[in-house]
């Protein structure tokens, strides 16, 4: 079966509230881990993780940091408008996050309607105005505007709170602020946690090096869309949120050496950001003068669908190669691959990832990676206690 022609209906479960974690457990690596192998389940707990990889695995990890992507303005009537930032509009991150004065971001408001005219925001002794600039398909564009040379990383440091998912129906608290962003964060750009690696504690990483289990990170920053709900019967009418990868020279060549041993994807966006790397080195193997690589939704299952039986390792030397030509020390770029079942996975031996919610791609990703069986699994942890969604517990399955 072609991926358009999955039903969205047939990757349901019932998800009760009362299974939906709504705080961090005290401690990272204390959260359930189910484990799955060849068709076996069992369970512990994270800190135990390296019992379960082999010697010599290699850990990819998204090392993107969460932003305070939410900004709440009262009006004067005491009506509150939120703005919800997405990601920079027609600019890069690192640029506009350094900005001074002014920058534009694509945004989500609640209220909407409410917002007649330029609204100004006082923190402390700076002024911060927005105005609506343009009303986008899915969103409208934002220009903020403030009066003093700080950047607008600060202003959000300032003017921002933590963007908890929609899911977890209370205010953020100062708790969040830590526990909403992995230890390892290190890039501003994420309006989303890579959930997967909350749990990563540096007694984790301590028991993984004490096993020459490597690790390294690739970034991708996770978006609003990660939470988009499929509202299409078939995944054909579903449009797949694309994200910007960055992932240095190095990495991949490090990805290289460690092609047949165990590769494990550390959350859905390293997946997605793995797997793209190979349709990206198949694209420069067949067009190397192409001046930019990028992944479409569709195309691995179409266009590039002949080129399936090309070994990881010679994509991965012919994106080197295509880098270098290029002069580039580092790939950024969009992928909007959908992974669902049907798709062959390239590059990932495992995936260590929390329980999503039903009807959505992410579950997908995971029934493409482990079949029917998924519902197995989540039954499993459903009947065991497991908390769900972000702030919950998760798992580790071997493809």
């Amino acid at each position: 079966m072609h991926p358009k022609d999955i039903s969205i209906f047939d990757f349901t479960y019932h998800l009760p509230d009362e299974k939906i974690a709504l705080h961090p457990l005290d401690e990272r690596d204390a959260s359930k881990l189910l484990i799955y192998k060849d068709g076996i389940i069992r369970e512990d707990v994270y800190s135990n993780i390296h019992q379960y990889l082999p010697e010599s695995s290699l850990l990819i990890f998204n090392n993107t940091k969460v932003i305070k992507a939410r900004i709440l303005f009262t009006k004067p009537t005491g009506g509150v408008i939120e703005i919800f930032l997405l990601e920079p509009y027609k600019a890069d991150y690192t640029s506009t996050l350094a900005a001074t004065k002014t920058c534009q971001w694509k945004c989500m408001i609640g209220g909407a309607s409410k917002w007649k005219e330029k609204m100004e925001l006082q923190i402390v002794n700076l002024e911060l105005a927005v105005q609506l600039v343009e009303k986008l398909s899915d969103a409208y564009v934002v220009e903020f505007i403030w009066n003093d040379s700080i950047s607008f990383a600060e202003i959000l440091e300032l003017a921002g709170n933590i963007p908890l998912p929609p899911y977890i129906k209370r205010k953020a608290d100062d708790d969040d602020k830590d526990r909403y962003q992995t230890i390892y964060a290190a890039h501003d750009g994420s309006v989303a946690a890579p959930t997967a690696g909350l749990h990563f504690s540096k007694n984790v990483f301590e028991n993984l090096a004490a096993k020459n289990i490597q690790h390294d990170f690739v970034t991708l920053h996770v978006g609003a869309g990660t939470f988009k709900p499929v509202k299409a019967a078939k995944m054909e009418a579903h449009e797949m949120h694309a994200e910007w990868i960055d992932v240095s020279i190095t990495t991949i060549e490090n990805i290289i050496v460690n092609v047949n041993n165990n590769i494990v994807a550390v959350g859905t966006t390293s997946l997605r950001t793995l797997e793209s790397l190979y349709w990206l080195g198949v694209k420069a193997l067949l067009h190397p003068s192409l001046q930019q690589l990028h992944i479409t939704q569709w195309e691995v299952y179409e266009e590039l669908a002949s080129e399936k039986k090309i070994a990881a390792k010679d994509a991965l030397i012919a994106l080197v190669s295509w880098m270098k030509k290029n002069n580039l020390t580092k790939l950024f770029t969009q992928t909007q691959i959908l992974i669902a079942p049907g798709y062959q996975f390239k590059i990932a031996d495992a995936i260590v990832t929390n329980f999503h919610q039903p009807q959505s791609t992410l579950l997908l990703l995971v029934a493409a990676a482990v079949g029917d069986n998924w519902r197995k699994i989540y039954n499993y942890a459903l009947e065991n206690d497991f908390r769900f969604l972000s702030y919950g517990d998760g798992s580790l399955l071997f493809i």
